[in-house]
């Protein structure tokens, strides 16, 4: 399994750096960053540095989104990148949440989802497109790569991550849920003859080593809230019958609104509808020994990946204590002589 950190693009931007390089040293081979851009930062401009003092890690979105910049515009960042520093990047994909709707914007249609993802996959893999009306590739881009995963939630998006999807990305870590997810990514890919196993599976979700309990839920109650958001519009669009897990759709019915200023972080004043339960569910919480015991379940459901959100009061330590011990209890066992 691999181990991804999620950070956000808060001021200064060298401690966003700063926590990138560490994740790197400690062994986590993907780091992600949101994509909002009156929120946070400019992540791009960013990631160029986290590239430069950086060997290895991988960098990329949690996720970006077809509205806000130009499908073009984004491939070539990700090929420019790739040219300067050898193929180190992923693109993290939805219909857009925050980046949107603080502009009174909508998420974008499955079908321009769909479009936008063929678009900057083909152009930032060195390969020509048809793009409104004309064939284009960029005649400075030779050899970069790019995978585009894609995150959902609801059915319809669901069965396109299947369907077009380098991977998937589910932003929780609720098992009975990521279970029903992957099966259903899986069977969507098989329907349209693809190989369900060649989709690369990521579960992200806040991680946080501790010991106090009623601590780390409060710091960590802002995902439910932000998970919330695409509920909500799961079940306006397919209502409460549907077929997603009611673990998923129960217990947004306490969601009075949502104030997109405190998106993302600790402590915020508009999630108290999130009952402990559904923490615990959807984060990663307590000492190693309960992040193990989880993520290893996690990795028998197919999970390739973990990002762990790193949106609370104890960074440093959760990225050491996962360096030196649950990666290492995740990673495959070889020995040095038989």
């Amino acid at each position: 399994m691999d181990f991804g950190a999620v950070l956000q693009t808060n001021p200064p931007s060298a401690r966003t750096v700063q926590l990138a390089v560490l994740a790197e040293n400690h062994g986590f081979s993907h780091v992600w960053t949101f994509d909002s851009h009156l929120l946070w930062q400019e992540p791009y401009v960013i990631y160029s540095k986290i590239l430069a003092e950086t060997r290895k890690v991988i960098v990329g979105p949690m996720v970006t989104n077809p509205a806000t910049r130009d499908w073009t515009v984004t491939a070539s960042t990700y090929a420019t990148l790739n040219e300067m520093y050898g193929n180190r990047t992923i693109c993290g994909i939805g219909r857009g949440d925050s980046a949107v709707r603080v502009t009174n914007g909508r998420p974008s249609t499955l079908k321009t989802l769909r479009e936008s993802i063929h678009v900057i996959r083909e152009l930032a893999n060195s390969r020509s497109v048809e793009y409104n009306g004309a064939t284009l590739q960029f005649p400075w881009s030779q050899g970069s790569t790019l995978d585009v995963w894609v995150a959902a939630y609801g059915p319809l998006a669901l069965k396109l991550t299947g369907e077009v999807g380098d991977g998937f990305i589910l932003q929780m870590a609720d098992l009975d849920v990521a279970e029903w997810m992957i099966k259903t990514v899986r069977t969507a890919a098989k329907n349209v003859g693809r190989d369900p196993d060649a989709i690369k599976f990521c579960v992200a979700a806040p991680m946080h080593i501790g010991t106090d309990m009623p601590h780390m839920r409060d710091q960590n109650r802002w995902f439910g809230g932000m998970v919330g958001n695409h509920v909500a519009d799961i079940v306006a669009k397919y209502g409460e019958g549907s077929a997603v897990p009611k673990a998923l759709t129960d217990y947004i019915k306490g969601r009075e609104g949502y104030d997109y200023n405190e998106h993302g972080r600790a402590g915020n004043t508009h999630t108290d509808f999130v009952p402990d339960e559904i923490v615990d569910r959807f984060c990663l919480l307590g000492p190693a020994e309960a992040h193990i015991e989880k993520l290893k379940a996690l990795k028998e459901l197919g999970v390739d990946q973990f990002a762990g959100y790193l949106q609370h009061d104890n960074k440093e330590e959760t990225m050491r204590v996962y360096g030196e011990t649950v990666i290492p209890a995740l990673a495959d066992h070889i020995t040095a002589k038989a």
